[in-house]
């Protein structure tokens, strides 16, 4: 049985990021899976396995390392579960001899996996590959690797792609959602939310209004960059939401981590904003990358993630009478219940929260839930 990780180059990429991951160093859920997706690549690279099942027990080391690393940044474990599923599905494609079976609609399979994916195209195994895949050959131990590697790079290639790109995909139909003369509310400083408005500013004229988001005040900056992009923009703090609500045609936010039951984990005020959009019946529409799909549910606080940032930045020590008296929390997610969310829109189109258990289903392999 190969060990884990069997070359200390491979154990130095992955304790090096794990370190960063650890402090803090690495933050942001696009950043973290991108780091997460070259690390595998090299350690793929640089392992060797006789047989599918150590190559996966490889991967799961590293996977498990990271995610205790940074329990928080759930992109690290979602990137791992992915690269996994697609390392499956080549080496099931290369061990037949083709790239993509011609799948069997049954409502058997429909149940258990979901909807196939229409954008699964074939791929093309070469004639080297097909036929010549053979398992813990004693006489070539390194065959089964040296025959596979090309196919797992490229499949690898593929997630890191996706990572690249998916501000792109989130904002190519910004357009067909986002009407002229609209009045949308966002709060802080999302990436995917900051492309998507400025991806319809050509088309579209509208007013967006930001909540500063305190105590980080991340919406600052947000509103700064949607101003000098000639977008309307206003700037306001977080206790004038309910108040201007009623003005708002549309709430659109970002997200950390969108969970298996259709909620999600997103910047702190966000369930602010999203209980009086509710009370107003003003549509809340997230835009995330599928990369946040996480097969992991809330089972810890009602209202947010169990992950804090420093109370004193909401109430400091100087205030010593006060600080004695109660207890400050200063959560660095809120957790939004999937009913008061009507939509999200990723880079692979629009889809309820109610989809969502499917969208896993598709993305990752049932096994690969606990790493």
């Amino acid at each position: 049985m190969a060990t884990n990780m069997e070359s200390a180059a491979n154990q130095r990429i992955v304790e090096n990021l794990a370190s960063r991951l650890r402090r803090r160093q690495v933050v942001g859920s696009r950043e973290t899976a991108l780091e997460t997706v070259l690390v595998l690549r090299q350690v793929v690279s640089k392992a060797r396995f006789s047989n599918i099942d150590q190559l996966l027990g490889i991967i799961r080391a590293v996977g498990r390392k990271l995610v205790e690393a940074q329990p928080k940044e759930y992109t690290v474990g979602n990137t791992v579960r992915k690269v996994l599923h697609h390392i499956r599905e080549e080496y099931h494609a290369a061990s037949q001899g083709i790239a993509a079976s011609k799948p069997t609609f049954s409502i058997a399979t429909f149940v258990s996996q979901g909807q196939p994916r229409k954008q699964a195209a074939p791929q093309k195994i070469s004639h080297e590959t097909r036929g010549v895949l053979k398992e813990n050959d004693s006489d070539d131990p390194d065959s089964f690797s040296r025959t596979l590697k090309p196919v797992l790079m490229e499949a690898i290639q593929d997630v890191l792609d996706e990572l690249e790109t998916v501000y792109d995909n989130v904002s190519k139909n910004a357009k067909d959602h986002i009407h002229s003369d609209e009045i949308i509310l966002t709060i802080g400083k999302s990436s995917t939310v900051e492309a998507f408005l400025k991806a319809a500013a050509p088309y579209r004229k509208y007013t967006v209004i930001v909540a500063d988001t305190a105590p980080s005040y991340s919406g600052r900056e947000m509103a700064q960059s949607l101003s000098s992009s000639g977008i309307s923009t206003v700037l306001i703090p977080d206790s004038s939401i309910y108040a201007l609500m009623s003005r708002i045609n549309k709430v659109i936010l970002g997200a950390h981590a969108i969970l298996a039951n259709g909620g999600m984990f997103a910047i702190t005020g966000s369930l602010l904003v999203a209980t009086a959009a509710r009370a107003h019946s003003t549509p809340v529409v997230v835009c995330s990358g599928q990369f946040k799909l996480t097969p992991q549910w809330n089972l810890y606080h009602e209202y947010g993630a169990l992950d804090f940032a420093d109370p004193s930045s909401v109430l400091g020590f100087e205030e010593g009478d006060l600080v004695d008296k109660v207890d400050v929390v200063n959560p660095y997610y809120d957790y939004v219940r999937p009913e008061m969310i009507d939509a999200y829109i990723t880079n692979d189109g629009d889809h309820p929260p109610s989809s969502v258990y499917r969208l896993i289903k598709e993305a990752y392999d049932d096994e690969d839930y606990e790493l």
